[in-house]
């Protein structure tokens, strides 16, 4: 026989970024707990709202299975010993089984007498197990958890008002602190009542009725529609925001979508500024017309139903224009200034109290660009640019705007810049050096920016590390990682060569004096940046299914290039599966097993005077014609032309002949060959089959 079990625990609101989270927690615990004891079930389904979480485990058995069968043990000769007294081994079997030594018996299976015993056992009623769904609330995780009720230390994200428990129609009593599941459930908070469910199967519609919409993925639909009409009665667009529509969802338990509206007036400011007051501090989607332009209209959800929504509007437009009237204060007065007034004050701004201001920042942001940009051979006018953009990016910090609204840091940058008649591309690097603004998050698009991006990360992790503020397993409070992947993707998307472990020395040495503390120049420091940075390009391969043995073989080369890295990876991901590949691997991988056994330390520079046979002659002359290629994919088939010549040449030389001279012009000609397959990373690293 099976019941439908509900479990709703109900609490006070609950952040929405911790909703769904929080219930598909439960339900996972639930699932777990449910298998370890036994108790068969077809699914479980969850509901959720800001004031609950629930789940609804469909066809659960009442009862565990019960257990009747034959458990074999240990051989009697190791069940006994010498003196027929019974053995940790048989007193550990039957200990497993919850009964005792006298239970046992020896029967003889092919030729050996082994220990049994007759398990019989009945199993629990779910009714009892369930009462451990109350270890499952204590045991569960929030990013802040509340504390209530006395002197008890049981926390949870919010306190916990009821508590619902039924296996069908019977109440299964789990209780937390003083409060013990029963069958009532609470409807909307200002439009509902109490419910008693009857049975665990009434709960969605019981609170249906009381204006509490249980299901999310139900409430989040309902959303949409409301939307999608609203949108076409007043001929606009709208943008859906993933991520604030499920915010939404989780605000509100009975939605009832709404449209306010604004003075056109506030559309003069940016539409950052806009949007960022109506999205980040209201909830509220913006509105377009169908020339995709920003309109004057808002759309919010209301947690209840139509009654009053005139005053709910009009509340809501007050709130708003409040917050506009402070943003259009704020954007007035940073205008009345030059930008240098604002660059001005970043002397007095700390970038970090143990390395300096945030303008000797920029200072040494402007000197990596110029480094990298010479490296790179970019044009002068992008120099030109990077170079002014660098005396600027930083000074909407210390702008009204952007001091009341912080996530606006790089975009008012940009706009002022603008506005004062900057170039376009210095006016974008402003807004891009920012990006990405997370692990994936999109890439600056212009050169000037990526430049700008590049060297304030790297400047950035530089000076951390010298201060020895560098991330640990567990913590990274300044993203120092998300800076190093997000140079990485840069670079891989500009097509930007830089090898950290030759590029570094040269940076710290060119960065010190810019910064209070002097950059210690450390090959042991140096060596730690390229690492980290080596570590994201891992990251990057992963992410993007690269396999993990052509993974380890690239990263375990000399080479700290991102794009060399990459593109070794590209030919070895291109070619793992082909016929040649087995052969051509196992050749390289044998020549680098000669080098090593020998000890091989030479410069591989081979003196053709010294061939005995036409064999060297050949691989010599086809290690010269790889000798300049650039393009791995290239090299890679010069490695499948050359494999049958590898092979011919070790059946026709002895590579450690007795000659010496002869030996060790040998173990260059294969140490130029293993020079060139390094370029691919460390081969020994694949699994080829």
């Amino acid at each position: 026989m099976t019941k439908d079990y509900l479990f709703e625990i109900g609490t006070e609101e609950m952040p929405a970024h911790v909703v769904a989270k929080s219930v598909k927690q439960l339900a996972d615990r639930t699932q777990k707990f449910l298998k370890e004891n036994g108790l068969k079930f077809k699914d479980i389904k969850t509901f959720s709202t800001p004031r609950r979480l629930t789940i609804l485990v469909e066809d659960l058995a009442e009862k565990q299975e019960d257990i009747d069968e034959i458990k074999k043990g240990p051989a009697k000769k190791i069940a006994l010993d010498q003196d027929k007294n019974w053995t940790k081994a048989a007193q550990g079997f039957v200990r497993g089984q919850n009964m005792t030594t006298d239970d046992i018996y020896f029967e003889e299976l092919k030729g050996t007498e082994y220990a049994y015993v007759h398990v019989q056992k009945e199993g629990k009623k779910a009714t009892d197990i369930l009462l451990g769904m109350s270890d499952i609330i204590k045991a569960m995780t929030f990013p802040t958890k509340m504390r209530w009720g006395g002197s008890n230390d049981f926390e949870f994200v919010r306190p916990i008002h009821w508590l619902v428990s039924l296996l069908g129609n019977e109440v299964v009593p789990v209780q937390i602190l003083d409060i013990t599941a029963g069958r009532k459930t609470e409807g909307h908070r200002f439009l509902g009542d109490s419910v008693v469910l009857a049975n665990a199967d009434d709960y969605e519609d019981a609170l249906r009725d009381q204006f509490v919409i249980a299901d999310a993925k139900k409430r989040k639909e309902m959303i949409v529609d409301q939307m999608n009409e609203l949108v076409k009665q007043n001929n606009w667009k709208i943008k859906m925001d993933a991520n604030l529509l499920e915010e939404v969802t989780n605000l509100v338990e009975y939605p009832t979508v709404f449209a306010g509206s604004f003075d056109k007036k506030y559309l003069e400011m940016p539409q950052e500024v806009l949007i960022t007051s109506m999205k980040d501090n209201q909830r509220y989607f913006e509105v377009y017309n169908q020339d995709n332009q920003l309109i004057n209209h808002f759309i919010s959800v209301r947690n209840g139903n139509k009654d009053y929504l005139e005053n709910v509007i009009s509340g809501n437009e007050k709130v708003l224009v409040a917050r506009l009237d402070d943003a259009q204060f704020f954007y007035d007065e940073d205008r009345k200034y030059p930008l240098s007034h604002f660059v001005d004050k970043l002397k007095n701004v700390s970038f970090h109290d143990k390395i300096g201001s945030m303008s000797e920042k920029m200072e040494r942001v402007r000197i990596i660009g110029d480094y990298l940009a010479k490296q790179w051979n970019l044009d002068e006018q992008t120099i030109k640019d990077f170079d002014r953009a660098s005396e600027l990016y930083k000074f909407d910090l210390v702008t009204q705007m952007v001091g009341e609204f912080a996530e606006l840091q790089g975009v008012m940058g940009m706009h002022y810049a603008k506005l004062a008649g900057e170039k376009d591309d210095v006016a974008v690097a402003i807004k891009e050096h920012y990006m990405p603004t997370t692990s994936e998050g999109e890439l600056p698009q212009t050169v000037v920016g990526s430049l700008l991006s590049v060297a304030d990360k790297l400047d950035t992790i530089i000076t951390f590390f010298a201060v020895d503020m560098i991330p640990t397993s567990s913590n990274d409070p300044y993203a120092l990682r998300r800076y190093a992947y997000g140079i990485v993707r840069i670079l891989i998307n500009q097509k930007w060569s830089l090898a950290f472990n030759k590029v570094l020395p040269e940076l710290v040495s060119a960065l010190n004096g810019k910064t209070p503390a002097k950059l210690p120049k450390s090959d042991e420091k140096e060596a730690e940046i390229a690492s980290f940075i080596r570590d994201r390009i891992n990251q990057y391969l992963t992410k993007n299914n690269y396999k993990y043995d052509i993974i380890d073989a690239v990263l375990a080369s000399s080479q700290q290039d991102p794009i060399q890295i990459l593109a070794a990876a590209n030919v070895l991901q291109l070619h793992h599966d082909d016929e040649q590949f087995r052969p051509v691997v196992e050749s390289l991988i044998r020549i680098n097993n000669i080098l090593k056994k020998a000890k091989h330390k030479g410069n591989n520079v081979v003196n053709p005077d010294l061939f005995v046979n036409e064999s060297e002659k050949e691989l010599y002359s086809g290690v010269n014609n790889l000798q300049d290629l650039t393009d791995l994919t290239q090299l890679y088939d010069g490695f499948v032309k050359l494999q049958p010549i590898i092979n011919f040449y070790f059946e026709n030389n002895m590579i450690l002949d007795k000659d010496e001279a002869i030996k060790n012009n040998r173990l260059n000609q294969l140490g130029a060959v293993a020079q060139l397959a390094e370029h691919l990373g460390d081969l020994s690293k694949l699994v080829i089959k």
